[in-house]
């Protein structure tokens, strides 16, 4: 399943990686693991980033843009696991994390700047996500889950984790999530009669532009920005 549309996040956020409304594409696939999910992420990124420089170079040489940066982005990326990260923060100097807490801005552009490509940040701790996502079978307390995180301290582009399939263990995370068991009827009956392990992800339309094109500010990237105090264009 792919779909490609608008997402709302009413997040205080006035950074210049956020909008209020931003697009999103999300894949969704049927009898991929984690694993899996991870090669499609690194092999589309790698794509896209490849099919821009070879059609639209004069675009970005107008813009600017050093190329020579783009050119180093080809699958595989790296990898560095949430418990990882913390201890590398830990030895910058961010003293303002802990293990359990989820990572700003500052944290994630400081893990960024020691690799050249995105990079992946695996199994966060399941206080952290979504309930539908795919707890690790050797850890009760993380979840098969990935950030990809862009270079030049552009953040997250992208979301994504295997999904929990067993339908008793899915109402288990609704429950202690303090969810509307009805309002999600209807998704935890997809797996009433049985499902099969599948992963997805989510890549932001916006950010992956602004870093691409090596833009300043996410709202370049869309026509119409819906920023914090601002709705209508």
């Amino acid at each position: 399943m792919f779909s490609f549309g608008p997402t709302f996040r009413a997040e205080k956020s006035k950074t210049r990686r956020h909008l209020i409304e931003f697009w999103m594409i999300e894949p969704e696939m049927a009898f991929y693991e984690f694993e899996d999910n991870l090669k499609v992420q690194e092999d589309y990124v790698s794509f896209i980033v490849q099919a821009v420089l070879e059609n639209c170079k004069l675009e970005l040489e107008r813009l600017g843009r050093d190329t020579s940066k783009l050119e180093k982005i080809k699958a595989p990326f790296p990898r560095i696991s949430y418990d990882e990260a913390i201890k590398f923060l830990h030895k910058k100097g961010f003293d303002d994390i802990e293990w359990g807490d989820d990572f700003g801005a500052p944290h994630e552009t400081a893990i960024a700047e020691s690799y050249d490509m995105p990079v992946f940040i695996t199994h966060y701790p399941t206080s952290l996500k979504p309930f539908y996502m795919q707890p690790d079978p050797n850890r009760e307390d993380v979840v098969l889950c990935a950030d990809l995180i862009a270079p030049e301290g552009y953040g997250e582009i992208i979301g994504g984790s295997e999904r929990i399939h067993n339908l008793e263990l899915l109402k288990q995370r609704i429950d202690e999530h303090g969810l509307d068991t009805e309002a999600y009827k209807w998704y935890a009956e997809l797996r009433q009669f049985g499902s099969v392990p599948h992963s997805g992800f989510g890549l932001g339309l916006e950010r992956t532009v602004a870093w691409i094109s090596g833009a300043e500010h996410v709202r370049e990237s869309i026509p119409f920005p819906r920023l914090l105090n601002r709705l209508y264009p």
